[in-house]
């Protein structure tokens, strides 16, 4: 008789060794080779062997379109300058823009990113996939650089803002997804949190080139239209990727149309005599995500009465059969309303939202905000504004790569709760030494404040920053990741939204230093949150993590 608890479910391998005398009992030797030929599969999803350059060819055209955003945080205040400067505008339209016109100029490209990710939401869906996605992304910042950088008025750079936001919103949703979907679990927290360096890095860029165009005449343009060659770059990179195999699973392709995807997607793994074991086994632990596969395996499980081999046969097999079946209609059941009525669904759905709230809501943007009048008040030779913030890159973009360099070895749940307790401690601190500092204040009197400021980014880049995107990539159940990623994706953009609203009638209502204390008190929510309802991860396949809310 085939003892239940030792079908293969989550593989067996080297792992399970030290169960070997007590699965004997139980299975025939014939059995337990048959069950053993699966271990090079499990070996791969442990992560001993990877194919790095099929890996990165599938990291790097997704983190592009992380790139290009961040790009556009970086160089929207030196283009504004540039734009409203009357020796280097080069337009007589610019530099008589009100705050409205120029608060509009800034916000469009956000108002664009909203708009395409609450179109994925009721719209979208899982109907066109993660590549066709990027696809678009991709000629969207094509064509919003391409009209920001030849506007000769102020309505058709306007538009080139919302179609660059446009992109903005499909790339912010489908590359965590594609990224997630195509990465092994053992370095899926380092390639998430990779597409969070090529934000910082694109944040960075924009900063140099505000840096370095900024004078010149007609800056705003050069500014707006250097990031096309890097657009086309990714839409040709995307262009020579397979579509993601989870994904082809959920809209019902073919086992061979999914096994095509995978053989691209594992590279040389998926090669030699243990190949086709690996996809096959691959192919198997994605089904067990869909439901009626799920149900199908564990009607075959409960059958003790049939021969020992037959019934390894039957278990290897079962989650193969009838694969239109079993995915149907997957794809155009998963509503919107299905996340919030369906406790599986429910949970991971509230844990990513509130973490892309949180990421907005706890001080970040007024921090930022406060760092160049703060580096200036402390007498610091730091030159102008821009270079100011080029510091500030380069520095979140290092402590970025430290988060990077812990997230698959400490796990999710420390670094967010190490930086997030950090950053609560920076705010106490900004908002005691703001209130005793003035103007006129020395560089010694600046230093604590200066020293909060650099423990609350360094902090932040190490928790909110990389590990709510890199969880929100990888905690939805499959059948509504794409709905929940956009739930997730329009709260960062909304609560983005919301603070650059609020934020500066705040300060003036309040001030600095009680602002800092009520992002503080968010703060602390943010970290019992966190620490209440947020699980760790690492190592995880995404279908064990799916089988955490069953």
């Amino acid at each position: 008789m085939l003892c239940n608890k030792y079908l293969p479910r989550k593989g067996i391998g080297p792992h399970r060794g030290s169960h070997v005398k007590n699965y004997r009992r139980c299975i025939p030797t014939s059995t337990l080779l048959s069950l053993h030929s699966l271990k090079g599969s499990h070996e791969y999803e442990a992560g001993p062997d990877i194919d790095w350059l099929a890996t990165w060819k599938c990291f790097c055209p997704p983190a592009l379109g992380g790139l290009l955003f961040g790009y556009d945080i970086g160089v929207s205040g030196g283009a504004l300058v540039s734009l409203t400067s009357s020796s280097s505008s080069g337009t007589e339209w610019g530099p008589s823009l009100d705050s409205l016109m120029t608060g509009l100029v800034v916000g469009s490209s956000l108002m664009g990113a909203l708009i395409s990710s609450l179109s994925v939401l009721f719209l979208g869906g899982d109907k066109y996939g993660r590549k066709t996605e990027l696809l678009g992304a991709a000629g969207l910042y094509s064509a919003g650089s391409l009209l920001m950088g030849t506007a000769y008025t102020l309505p058709m750079l306007l538009a080139g803002r919302c179609f660059y936001g446009l992109g903005i919103g499909l790339a912010m949703h489908s590359s965590p997804a594609y990224i997630a979907e195509t990465s092994p679990s053992s370095v899926r927290g380092l390639l998430i949190s990779c597409k969070e360096v090529s934000i910082v890095a694109g944040i960075l860029l924009g900063y140099f080139l505000s840096d370095v165009v900024g004078d010149a005449s007609e800056g705003w343009r050069l500014m707006y239209a250097a990031v096309m060659p890097l657009s086309v770059v990714l839409g040709v990179g995307m262009a020579l990727l397979p579509e993601s195999p989870r994904w082809l699973l959920l809209s019902r392709k073919e086992d061979a149309a999914v096994n095509e995807a995978l053989k691209k997607v594992l590279g040389r793994v998926a090669q030699g005599s243990s190949g086709k074991q690996i996809l096959r086994h691959q192919l198997d632990e994605m089904k067990k995500s869909l439901p009626a596969a799920s149900s199908n395996l564990e009607r075959i499980s409960r059958v003790h009465d049939a021969d020992e081999a037959s019934s390894v046969q039957q278990v290897k097999d079962g989650t193969s059969v009838q694969l239109s079946q079993v995915s149907g209609g997957i794809g155009s059941s998963s509503t919107v309303s299905q996340l919030f009525l369906q406790e599986r669904f429910r949970r991971p759905l509230l844990i990513g939202a509130s973490l892309m709230l949180y990421q907005q809501v706890t001080g970040q943007p007024s921090v930022l905000y406060f760092a160049t009048k703060l580096f200036k008040d402390s007498g610091l030779s730091l030159g102008d504004a821009e270079g100011i913030s080029v510091l500030i890159g380069v520095f979140k973009l290092a402590m970025t790569l430290a988060a990077v360099s812990l997230v698959d070895r400490v796990g999710r749940r420390p670094l967010l709760l190490f930086g997030v307790s950090g950053m609560v401690l920076a705010l106490i601190l900004l908002s005691f030494s703001s209130s005793l500092s003035s103007n006129e204040a020395s560089f010694g009197q600046m230093l604590p404040s200066v020293s909060a400021l650099l423990l609350f980014v360094g902090c932040y880049q190490v928790s909110f920053g990389p590990i709510s995107w890199l969880i929100v990539g990888e905690i939805f159940p499959l059948e509504v990741r794409s709905q929940a990623i956009a739930v997730a994706t329009v709260t960062n953009f909304g609560s983005n939204f919301m603070v650059s609203l609020i934020l500066p009638g705040m300060q003036n209502s309040f001030g600095l230093s009680a602002t800092y204390q009520c992002f503080a008190a968010v703060g602390v929510i943010a970290l019992a949150s966190i620490y209440f309802t947020v699980p760790e991860t690492k190592g995880k396949t995404l279908e064990e993590i799916e089988a955490m809310w069953h």
